[in-house]
């Protein structure tokens, strides 16, 4: 006996999209913040940021904006309005976020395992979040599929290669020590997308 059909999607409430704009900024913003207290860095956008503010004195999340721009420009092309007015604006909240955060959470002591796996899987569920609801962080995956649909090139071994750029920059910003740490909150980050994230497995929209 076969099982019944699946139900049809349902579309989002608008409110649910904010409620998950909110979530996915939080978890980010956390998640930035674990990696920064123990000086990591990780894939991505995020991790350009990062080695960003280790260098200039100005939140993560100002720098995350601003890196993003050119990003936002080429996700106007190839994502639509709608994931682009919702990138813009978590952005826009990412930096405001960022900029209050230390004032409300201190964090004296980290073992750099810990922010790693925790930082990263954070930061991988805030971008998980946002892509359920038709957003994201913008960044490196905007470019992957933009270089798939005009070109065939393979969207994750394009990621992977923008993320090993990132860890090359790294490696002349953060001490050795912290490098491996680094590379590991990447993997989380990717991890969680690979688990959750998968045709199938997600008929909302």
């Amino acid at each position: 006996m076969s099982p019944p059909p699946a139900p049809p999607p349902v579309e989002h409430h608008w409110a649910e999209d904010v409620y998950a704009l909110g979530v996915g900024c939080a978890l980010v913003t956390i998640g930035l913040m674990l990696l920064q207290s123990a000086q990591l860095v990780t894939g991505g956008v995020a991790g350009v940021a990062l080695l960003l503010h280790y260098l200039l004195p100005l939140p993560v999340g100002l720098l995350l904006a601003v890196a993003n721009l050119p990003f936002l420009l080429l996700a106007a092309r190839t994502m639509g309005a709608e994931f682009t007015l919702k990138t813009t604006a978590l952005n826009i909240a990412l930096a405001g976020f960022s900029a209050i955060a230390p004032s409300m959470m201190t964090i004296k002591a980290i073992h750099p395992a810990f922010a790693a796996l925790v930082g990263g899987s954070a930061i991988g569920m805030g971008i998980l979040a946002l892509a359920r609801h038709q957003a994201g962080v913008g960044g490196f995956g905007v470019v992957a599929l933009w270089l798939y649909r005009a070109r065939g090139w393979n969207a994750g071994r394009t990621q992977m290669s923008l993320d090993a750029c990132v860890m090359a920059a790294a490696a002349l910003v953060v001490p050795w020590d912290r490098l491996g740490w680094s590379i590991l909150s990447a993997v989380a980050i990717n991890g969680v997308m690979l688990v959750w994230h998968r045709p199938g497995r997600y008929t909302g929209y």
